[in-house]
């Protein structure tokens, strides 16, 4: 069973077309495998009776010859904020616990489209405001590298107490892809929310071009910023996703033509033609020796390979962590807004005047994060503080877009960075420090990019002496997409990462192990 649930989308696609597995055959084995991760959590809602019947319909596509294309058959997973019809979407939070929506996300909607299987909704941090995937209503997500045999083997106590964290905020997306129940997640990415993930799990992780895909449907937290985010096993799989999800969409104002149709990747990309440049401001404290060690491994492949690979310079990056924390809570305050307790989610049931009610229901429908973040993105907003906070940062936003702008005008077609500082930190290491804490360390080499609006996409590279994947990150310039993915799709061709399917029934706990065997 691991065998074909380790495929890639390309792979499987191929054997659902040769009749060597039935759609409806491989939802059964994807909501199997589900059942038996469960433990991982990362899932909040499993739409099992509607997936069956989706992979039915394109089972009979399939035999009449009129296949919808190559993810008819395919199950996928969505984060829960994304708006599913008749599909509860929560975010993870008290506020919309009950929420139902009565659309679908455009992104949704388009591989529903193409015959895709939804399996399920998602895990993820409340409201998408995390770097772990722990601070949802439904639990933390644990990562299933840190059931597979090099954790194991290193980890004493075992995974069941001493697991790893999958990421966040996109962790329980991650978490769907890397542990084989389904074959791509759709996250969302605000400022690393599906690379971060996508690295700590060693899925690759796409953070399209701003406008390239619509939002429509994304429960928003930063406008200015949100992309919605594609996880595959594979760099063609990334690709291949991306051509279906691109394109103008009348619902959301901020979309694009997009600039090519095609987003098939070249099997023998040149890399002599590719300049790749290393920012120095990217070595920074924190960052492990593993991951300097990785990131100088796939330099050296370029170099030897006839690439031209440079140092450059990004200046401003050492403001832009503060900067996008000004920009991003203030847009917070603003998004959250509409959660009131009137016209949809929870509602408190103080009624002794309109103010006690809604000051009541926002207590209670958000957690400690989603109300720091809402109170401090207040302050910056205030009559007194706009000039010096809100316009300044928009200011210093301008700045590091500017730098990217210059080294990308300079003739560098791809920068070459590290995506997290480290491997994925034990869980009971991570919730020693506060929520905007690790945010501001974990985001440190990812939320540039959004705030530049520029594409980027996050390649497992290695396992560490942990046993645990470490991934390096290429940006590129806006609407270069399909060049990065190429250059990604190099590197993987490269490195060898394994697969977590070379590992056995890797995602299942010891215990669950031991009685199978």
């Amino acid at each position: 069973m691991i065998n074909m649930l380790g495929l890639t989308i390309r792979e499987v696609s191929v054997a659902l077309r040769e009749g060597r597995i039935s759609p409806t055959e491989l939802c059964r084995k994807c909501l199997h495998r589900v059942k038996k991760t469960q433990h991982l959590n990362a899932y909040i809602t499993v739409t099992e009776e509607q997936a069956l019947k989706q992979a039915q319909e394109a089972e009979s596509r399939l035999l009449g010859g009129s296949s919808k294309g190559p993810l008819d058959g395919i199950p996928f997973a969505v984060k829960d904020n994304f708006c599913t019809e008749n599909i509860k979407t929560t975010c993870a939070s008290r506020m919309l616990k009950d929420f139902t929506p009565p659309y679908n996300a455009t992104v949704v909607q388009k591989l529903l489209d193409q015959g895709a299987v939804l399996i399920g909704k998602t895990n993820m941090d409340e409201f998408a405001m995390g770097s772990g995937s722990v601070d949802g209503l439904f639990g933390p997500v644990r990562n299933p590298w840190g059931y597979a045999a090099p954790y194991c083997e290193q980890t004493r106590a075992g995974p069941d107490l001493d697991w790893v964290i999958s990421g966040g905020s996109s962790g329980g997306s991650a978490a769907a892809v890397a542990s084989l129940t389904s074959y791509l997640a759709l996250g969302s990415d605000t400022g690393g929310s599906t690379r971060n993930p996508g690295a700590l799990c060693g899925v690759v992780a796409l953070k399209p071009t701003y406008g390239l895909l619509s939002r429509h449907g994304l429960i928003p937290l930063v406008n200015s910023m949100d992309v919605p985010g594609i996880m595959t096993r594979s760099a063609s799989d990334a690709a291949l996703v991306l051509g279906i999800l691109q394109g103008f969409d009348s619902r959301d104002s901020t979309t694009v033509t997009a600039p090519s149709s095609s987003t098939e990747l070249p099997e023998d990309f040149d890399i002599r033609n590719i300049r790749i440049g290393i920012p120095k401001e990217y070595h920074t404290p924190g960052l492990s020796n593993e991951t300097v060690t990785q990131w100088s491994r796939v330099a050296d492949m370029f170099e030897k390979s006839g690439a031209q690979v440079e140092q450059v310079s990004l200046p401003h990056t050492k403001y832009s962590i503060v900067c996008y924390h000004v920009l991003c809570y203030a847009e917070v305050a603003s998004n959250m807004a509409r959660f009131d307790g009137l016209e949809y989610g929870h509602r408190s049931r103080v009624d002794t005047s309109t103010e006690a009610m809604y000051a009541s229901t926002r207590h209670e429908g958000f957690n400690d994060v989603v109300r720091g973040r809402i109170l401090s993105g207040s302050y910056f907003l205030l009559k007194q503080n706009y000039q010096r906070y809100f316009v300044k940062a928009q200011q210093v936003r301008r700045l590091i877009a500017d730098d990217f702008k210059r080294v990308f005008g300079s003739g560098v077609d791809v920068l070459l960075t590290p995506t997290t500082l480290t491997d994925a930190a034990r869980y009971s290491d991570f919730k020693q420090e506060d929520n905007q804490t690790r945010s501001a360390q974990e985001d440190f080499f990812t939320q540039p990019v959004n705030m530049a609006g520029l594409p980027a996409v996050s390649v497992p590279t290695a396992l560490s002496r942990r046993g645990l994947p470490i991934g390096l990150q290429l940006i590129g310039p806006a609407f270069q997409d399909k060049k990065l993915l190429s250059v990604a799709q190099w590197i993987e061709q490269r490195v060898g990462f394994p697969s977590i399917s070379d590992y056995g029934d890797a995602g299942m706990t010891r215990r669950e192990q031991t009685s199978a065997a």
